[in-house]
């Protein structure tokens, strides 16, 4: 008995045990650094900065590992087509989710609910076509929607009424056509900026969206077929940002503002493709002259020609209609009052000729766009009022000259971009270097810079702040064989950027705030035997990256934030076996995620167990078969009948258990259960019953009066043993042919002829009544 209990105690403590990791796992499902079909980024101690990417794994459906306490969730392109309202439960730290290109045609109405600290949700460019009640429910801390680039015709009137934190709402490019659709979502008390370009709005009118002043800051109305823009009532009061751009129904469109005071306090405003007469303009621009800091005015003709104050007008634009400033001789008047403008964009508007636009006014003006247009010749000063001027583009004209002080009065002027190309005519060029002393170079490199360089072997432009390179910038360089453009704003490049030069040899891009290093995988560069990357913002190294520059034998990336984990293991693997490339104070080389690892050398962290090594696992798995097969054979052919009486034992032992286990609490049935032989019948029916029945009172169980008709025989006699105390074997010759299982046991003889029967029954009640086995082990009770 206490074995048993010992026995139950463990049984029920293991139990117990795996109940609560049980319990750990449905808490926190994640406990490691990794999870299937995504990656995570960020400290597993500190939840608030953790991010869940799984982004472009072709997924269709929502992974249900995703550990509870993540804050950041990226799901984009993938193929999820429907969000099941169980989807998102238990992830209520959830701040940010990002869900855009994942076909997303259905989301189940409460399925958002338990994101309840989200903040920015993401769901554009997806096919969704309505906006439902309770779409939103729940969302009581969003403050960024982005649902730009769906099917959304409709929105129901209550499907934004418990977003009361909601400050910006992009629906640019879906189906809308009835101002009266947007009408819940701008009175929500703290939006700020509204985006409804590309859809199908014919008109704006102040009285369709509020009769009350509103909190809006930005309208976003471009690209919409507006026949009218009317503003009757004073709703707009805070509004600083428009843009009408390309509105208009067959190029027009009626402006129709009651009081210059209603829009007073925009600052930006965007009226780039509209075709308006002057008079309409002029209207236009002295409604927010006070104001206005920004100004972009690009296409505004339509393919007509333009002169800036030109006292004669080209015969074209003798139709009123069919240009802005077709009806003046000096359009400089439309910016005379804008006092505050420091941003003008004038792009592809076909301009001829400057004469003294420029020479007075708009002193505060930083940013002067003029690419596109059919400009011939700079004449001396005029631009020479711009003194703040900063930025100037002068790019796709058709300039043929420019007089000595053509950019007199441009003190501040740091950015220039025009054409021609500056190299055109050197041919033989081949090493050419720009850097900027004050590092406030160029911020953009025009296309055809390095045009006619076709001799060019080398060329360093470090130290400019470029942030970007056109995928087309080095087709005029096939010989180039060292570039240098560190110290600039890439953050990422494109891999076209470098296949027009598989020369490459030696590649600096040290200090050039870059994120990753796939843009090498095919950059085409397998000549490279130099790549300096130290300073930049890189965590992990892709083994296809290296595999990608197979001559490559130097190799820089000092200063690199790295993330010790798995993710980066065959990176170190491959720096302490790689006998080819010298990697540049690897040593020295520190973790920066996770938290626990900071500062510590990545050579130092113990990553062995993120290799794993196949060619072992199948040593040890073809070692393991072996011995098993020979195990196996050896217990077959020697021990057979061992391993069947083992079998057929083990068997009886779960029968066994399973029959205690069906035993009542009230004890057993029967004091005994009497096998016997056939042939014994009538001793024991003469000699034993009466004895321990009549005489000891005892309970027996026979099997001629107590086994239950019908059934088994195998099942009654089971039933019979395992429902008495004990069991008593009338032996006979009959009963056995030897004697080799009794005398494993001490066993009761019936007396000879003529001896006394007293004893035999005396033994055999103290065997009964004995706790210990006389005859025969207890099999049940």
């Amino acid at each position: 008995m206490p074995g048993k209990q010992r026995g139950s105690t463990f049984s029920q403590l293991r139990l117990c045990l795996c109940f609560l990791m049980y319990c750990w796992v449905l808490a926190d499902p994640v406990c490691g650094y990794f999870l299937k079909n995504c990656t995570i980024r960020g400290n597993l101690s500190d939840p608030s900065n953790m991010k869940v990417l799984c982004y472009n794994r072709n997924l269709e459906v929502i992974p249900i590992a995703i550990p509870r306490k993540v804050s950041n969730l990226d799901l984009a392109m993938n193929k999820v087509s429907k969000i099941e309202k169980l989807d998102f439960k238990g992830l209520s730290n959830l701040k940010i989710l990002n869900m855009p290109r994942t076909q997303i045609s259905q989301v189940e109405n409460g399925a958002l609910g338990y994101l309840e600290a989200l903040q920015v949700l993401g769901l554009a460019h997806n096919r969704l076509t309505t906006l439902s009640d309770y779409l939103f429910q729940g969302l009581a801390n969003l403050s960024l929607l982005h649902l730009d680039n769906n099917l959304i015709a409709t929105i129901s009137s209550s499907s934004f009424q418990t977003l009361s934190s909601l400050k910006t709402v992009n629906l640019t490019k879906n189906n809308l056509y009835n101002m009266k659709e947007v009408q819940p979502i701008v009175q929500l008390p703290h939006l700020q900026e509204l985006y409804i370009g590309s859809n199908r709005f014919t008109s704006f009118q102040s009285q369709e969206i509020s009769n009350t002043s509103i909190e809006l800051r930005l309208l976003d109305l471009s690209r919409n077929p507006l026949g009218v823009f009317r503003i009757t009532a004073d709703v707009l009061p805070y509004l600083e940002v428009l843009d009408i751009a390309y509105c208009g129904q067959l190029g027009r469109m009626e402006w129709d503002v009651l009081n210059r005071s209603f829009l007073s306090n925009v600052n930006r405003l965007n009226l780039s493709g509209i075709e308006m007469s002057f008079k309409r303009m002029g209207m236009v621009l002295q409604t927010v002259n006070s104001s206005l800091v920004h100004l972009r005015m690009q296409d505004l003709l339509n393919g007509s020609r333009l002169k800036v104050k030109a006292v004669q007008i080209s015969p074209i634009l003798q139709d009123s209609h069919n240009s802005f400033f077709s009806t003046i001789k000096s359009p400089t008047c439309v910016f005379q009052d804008l006092k505050e403008l420091w941003i003008l964009k004038l792009g592809s508007n076909k301009i001829l000729t400057l004469n003294d636009a420029f020479m007075n006014g708009l002193h505060k003006l930083e940013t002067l766009n003029l690419a596109g247009n059919k400009l011939s010749s700079i004449r001396k000063g005029e631009f020479k009022s711009l003194t703040s001027l900063k930025t100037l583009l002068l790019y796709d004209n058709q300039i043929a000259s420019m007089e000595d002080g053509a950019f007199e009065g441009l003190v501040n002027l740091t950015e220039l971009n025009l054409d021609p190309p500056p190299f055109s005519h050197l041919t033989s060029l081949e090493n050419l270097r720009i850097f900027s002393q004050r590092h406030k170079g160029l911020s953009h490199l025009p296309i055809n810079f390095l045009e006619g360089l076709k001799s060019l072997l080398s060329f360093q432009a470090g130290s400019l702040n470029i942030k970007d390179l056109h995928r087309n910038t080095f087709i005029h360089t096939p010989r180039l064989w060292f570039l240098d453009i560190s110290k600039n704003e890439f953050t990422a490049l494109t891999p076209k950027l470098f296949r027009p030069i598989p020369r490459l040899n030696s590649l600096y891009l040290s200090k050039a705030r870059i994120q990753s290093l796939d843009f090498l995988i095919a950059a085409n560069l397998s000549r490279v035997t130099f790549l300096q990357v130290s300073k930049n913002d890189i965590t992990v190294v892709n083994e296809t990256v290296l595999q990608s520059l197979p001559a490559l034998t130097y190799l820089d990336m000092q200063d690199n934030p790295f993330t010790c984990g798995c993710s980066d293991a065959w990176f170190v693997q491959w720096m302490e076996s790689d006998n080819q490339t010298q990697v540049v104070g690897a040593g020295e080389f520190t973790c920066n995620y996770p938290a626990d690892l900071k500062d510590t050398k990545l050579l130092d962290v113990e990553l062995q167990f993120c290799t794993v090594d196949l060619g072992l696992y199948c040593y040890i798995s073809t070692t393991c078969l072996v011995l098993l097969t020979l195990v196996a054979s050896f217990a077959y052919h020697f021990l057979k009948w061992h391993v069947i009486f083992g079998y057929y034992l083990f068997l009886a032992f779960l029968y066994d258990t399973k029959q205690r286990n069906k035993l009542t609490p009230h004890g057993c049935q029967y004091d005994a259960f009497i096998s016997y032989n056939a042939h014994d019948k009538p001793w024991v029916l003469r000699e034993l019953l009466p004895e321990l029945e009549g005489k000891q009172v005892w309970k027996l169980c026979l099997h001629h009066r107590d086994f239950q008709p019908g059934k088994r025989i195998i099942d009654n006699i089971m039933d019979g043993i395992y429902g008495s105390r004990k069991t008593i074997c009338v032996i006979s010759h009959r009963y056995l042919e030897s004697e080799k299982l009794v005398k494993r046991r001490t066993y009761l003889s019936w007396p000879r002829a003529g001896e006394q029967t007293g004893v035999f029954w005396q033994q055999l009640r103290l065997a009964l009544e004995t706790k210990d086995d006389l005859i025969s082990q207890p099999l049940g009770c």
